[in-house]
């Protein structure tokens, strides 16, 4: 403060164009190498400072859910990889229950659908979903953008990204998008492999071999999955009915089709499936070995069970413990407050 105060108007002047620039400077993604090309479109809404901290205030803000309880950090913690450990379902406004498990938030820029049922085509509008959805948020974006015209704090931080003090549904949501596309996972030991910093186990690596022997098809590395769908063989949940992406579209082929998680950080994300029904590891091989359920649009890969041995099973897991990425998930650049 001492300084600001001894400097000359021209100083001072020169000054707000630094931070000004700063702020509406375009920012690379950062992510290694051999990962593939994002699937963002970021020459339609490049990265920017002011913007990415708009984005970070929003998504910690209480103020998108209807009666100021819920935030979109209350599913999508960042200690937990983004996810909504221990909960089988997400949870919402005066205590409502939604329809699925709440999915991990990283490397969004290398997805082309998002919901579990790939309802949503583009990261831009995905969060209209869960405000929207009456036992989540239960508002109306009209009526958050209401809310947010009328904070002053909020006028700042909209003229700082957008040039203009005023919200508008479209800003809100590219700010949001802005924010999670920078949560990258690629500082697991596995990436630190890949980069030739680190060497796998003899453990880690049998597991590394059972791994692309029997789950890399759908599992793609270096992200760990395709981010496409599949029926898996999970039996239908009687209480839920969810059929996947049959319950939006009706069309057969999609009949108990699922968008494949990423095997990313699943030591943080448990319960496991689209209505976390497996609370570990082990039971997930389980259903692959004797809980599959057949029918018409079961994947391929599953015709017949995956067998483990004991052995086998115990590599695998301590592989999958590779893709932790313990360096996102204590990122403070990805925390409420930042500094």
């Amino acid at each position: 403060m001492i300084v600001y105060a001894k400097l000359k108007p021209l100083g001072i002047l020169s000054l707000f164009i630094l931070m000004a620039f700063y702020s509406l400077q375009e920012l690379p993604l950062v992510y290694p190498s051999y990962f593939p090309k994002p699937m963002y479109d970021f020459k339609a809404n490049p990265l920017k400072r002011a913007k990415i901290e708009l984005g970070r205030k929003l998504f910690y803000d209480p103020i998108l859910s209807r009666d100021h309880t819920i935030s979109c950090s209350s599913c999508h913690n960042s200690n937990q990889a983004f996810s909504h450990v221990g909960n089988g379902l997400s949870k919402g406004i005066e205590d409502g229950i939604g329809d699925r498990n709440s999915p991990a938030i990283f490397n969004l820029a290398w997805q082309k659908k998002f919901m579990w049922d790939g309802s949503v085509g583009n990261i831009d509008v995905q969060a209209l979903a869960p405000i929207n959805h009456p036992k989540e948020m239960g508002e109306d974006i009209n009526a958050v953008v209401r809310k947010l015209n009328k904070s002053k704090e909020y006028k700042t931080l909209f003229y700082r990204s957008f040039g203009d003090s005023l919200a508008t549904t479209e800003r809100v949501m590219k700010a949001l998008s802005q924010f999670q596309l920078t949560i990258v996972s690629a500082n697991a030991k596995y990436d630190k492999v890949k980069q030739g910093k680190a060497r796998f186990t003899e453990t880690e690596e049998n597991g590394y071999q059972v791994f692309k022997n029997k789950c890399s098809s759908c599992h793609t590395e270096p992200l760990f999955s395709s981010y496409g769908f599949a029926n898996n063989g999970l039996p239908i949940n009687p209480n839920l009915k969810d059929y996947g992406k049959w319950n939006k579209t009706m069309e057969p082929e999609d009949k108990l089709m699922f968008k494949i998680p990423s095997l990313r950080n699943l030591s943080y994300t448990y319960p496991y499936m689209h209505d976390g029904r497996f609370q570990t590891l082990n039971k997930v091989l389980e259903h692959y070995e004797k809980g599959i359920e057949k029918s018409p649009t079961l994947a391929k890969e599953l015709q017949h069970p995956i067998v483990f041995t004991a052995k086998e099973k115990e590599n695998l897991l301590a592989f999958l413990r590779t893709l932790n990425d313990s360096v996102m998930v204590s990122n403070r650049e990805y925390k409420k407050n930042n500094k």
